[in-house]
């Protein structure tokens, strides 16, 4: 809360003191013509007006909530929803995170130039680009070309309508079953409209649907409910789609409804005490281990599930060894957990950095957040035969990961809302909040996936607490708390389904 009210006091003075300052040069290829979108500068980066952007984008007003502080953008069929003082951006409710505040001001709300178009170039607009260092925004309007996915099922599978705005090379689709359970399509040379296809209705043997842009290549994926024998695939051009069909066993009865509901029950909690043995993790100043901290509290989350609930409680590890991160999710895995929490304790150079923040696997967001994941990921070092065992995760290899988890991320998000709100009850710290980057130790988790960072250790009171049993017995009832409360929230669902 400090940090909120600190950053809106800092963006009220930086206003006052700079103003209006500056803009954005538009260079539109579609009818030839220029216009420019009013900026707030001098702050941390270049900052444009909702106002502007909606006028030349959408050639309307913006409607604006002023009470509120909040705007919606009408780009053709999407709605951008957008709140001032927030780095949070809602596209056709799909959430999306800028690494920096939106700042409302004078009846308009001034976002980060870079990463705000950044998002509406892979959600609604593909033709445009922004340069931010000559800060020219250029519109060269393209039609998505993959559209929309439409799914069938029959008695012997499920059948798959990718509809396209014309036909591919043959050479061009591309497609495998990977061993997760999940089917991808691969299209070079298409432009894909993932934020609708990710809105495909789901039936059949279909779970889930994601998609995503890479480079000129669209990438779909299909989660599959159960194995599929064989597919075909095929392009039509009257309509223009490709057609994909998955042939499984007929097997509809009520006995597998029943077995499919049982096995996604949350019964079994896996809770991961990160480094161990060799590896020590992060330390404080007084010699505080990270490995000592993390193991002390994940002992004290299962002690209280397996005495107050009927969940299985599996550990990576119960004493002081070394597990090699691929491992850990190996474990949890064929242990057929249905959660997966990583406990750590954060470090930072500087030392005044405090709180707790939980993590999700996603390409990071924040220079802080990569580097968090940096320093975690530093243990694979320390394995004796890693050579082979990770891929980098970085760019698309963190892309195609996230992909194959993407069905658990909805329920990691509520899950992980769930601890920071526990915490911040129980403890006084800073609320840091729930964030993204890209960790080896969840990579392959088949569940409900997150990791907490319960404190800094380079905070010398910080430090002070976390040596203190009782501050230690507070973040595991938090945590405990969260996972017993979205296990409800979760067999509630399994039960009105």
């Amino acid at each position: 809360m400090f940090r909120r009210t600190f950053y809106i006091l800092f963006t009220i003075s930086a206003l006052i003191t700079f103003g209006y300052s500056g803009s954005v040069r538009v260079v539109n290829r579609t009818d030839n013509s220029m216009d420019d979108i009013a900026t707030l500068d001098r702050l941390r980066g270049t900052y444009v007006s909702t106002k502007d952007v909606s006028r030349i984008l959408a050639k309307r007003d913006p409607f604006v909530n002023e009470a509120r502080g909040k705007m919606v953008l009408y780009l053709g069929d999407h709605r951008i929803k957008i709140s001032g003082n927030s780095s949070y951006v809602l596209v056709d409710e799909q959430v999306y995170q800028m690494p920096m505040y939106a700042i409302w001001t004078k009846n308009d709300i001034f976002l980060p130039a870079e990463s705000f178009f950044d998002i509406v170039k892979r959600t609604i607009l593909p033709g445009i680009n922004y340069d931010p260092r000559r800060m020219v925004l250029d519109i060269d309007m393209k039609e998505f070309t993959i559209t929309r996915v439409d799914i069938t099922q029959k008695a012997n599978g499920t059948i798959l309508r990718i509809l396209t705005r014309n036909s591919f090379p043959e050479g061009n689709i591309s497609s495998f079953f990977h061993e997760n359970g999940w089917f991808y399509l691969t299209i070079a040379g298409g432009l894909a409209d993932t934020t609708e296809i990710r809105r495909s209705d789901t039936r059949g043997v279909v779970r889930s649907v994601a998609a995503d842009q890479l480079g000129q290549t669209a990438q779909l994926a299909f989660q599959m409910r159960t194995k599929v024998e064989n597919y075909e695939i095929y392009q039509s051009s009257d309509p223009s789609e490709i057609v994909v069909s998955l042939r499984t066993a007929m097997d509809n009865s009520l006995a597998r409804i029943k077995e499919v509901k049982d096995r996604w029950k949350l019964d079994t909690v896996v809770l991961d005490a990160g480094h161990g043995g060799k590896d020590p993790g992060t330390m404080g100043r007084k010699g505080t281990k990270e490995k000592d901290i993390a193991l002390d509290i994940v002992k004290r989350v299962g002690l209280l599930l397996e005495k107050n609930t009927k969940l299985k409680v599996i550990y990576t590890r119960e004493e002081d060894v070394f597990i090699p991160l691929w491992k850990r999710t190996k474990v949890a895995n064929e242990s057929n957990g249905k959660v997966f929490v990583s406990v750590h304790l954060n470090s930072n150079p500087n030392k005044t950095a405090y709180g707790f923040e939980t993590y999700l696997l996603r390409p990071g967001k924040t220079e802080d957040a990569i580097e968090v994941a940096s320093r975690e990921n530093e243990a694979i070092k320390l394995e004796d035969r890693s050579k082979g065992k990770y891929q980098d995760i970085s760019g698309e290899s963190l892309i195609i990961a996230t992909m194959a988890q993407s069905v658990y991320m909805k329920e990691s998000e509520e899950l992980a809302a769930m601890i920071q709100e526990e915490i911040g009850k129980k403890i006084k710290s800073k609320n840091r909040g729930v964030k993204q980057a890209g960790f080896h130790v969840l990579i392959g988790a088949s569940m409900p996936n997150v990791l907490i960072e319960a404190g800094f250790l380079t905070n010398a009171n910080e430090e002070k607490n976390l040596r203190n049993a009782k501050y230690r017995q507070n973040i595991a009832n938090s945590i405990y708390k969260a996972i017993v409360k979205f296990r409800y929230s979760r067999e509630q669902y399994l039960s009105e389904s």
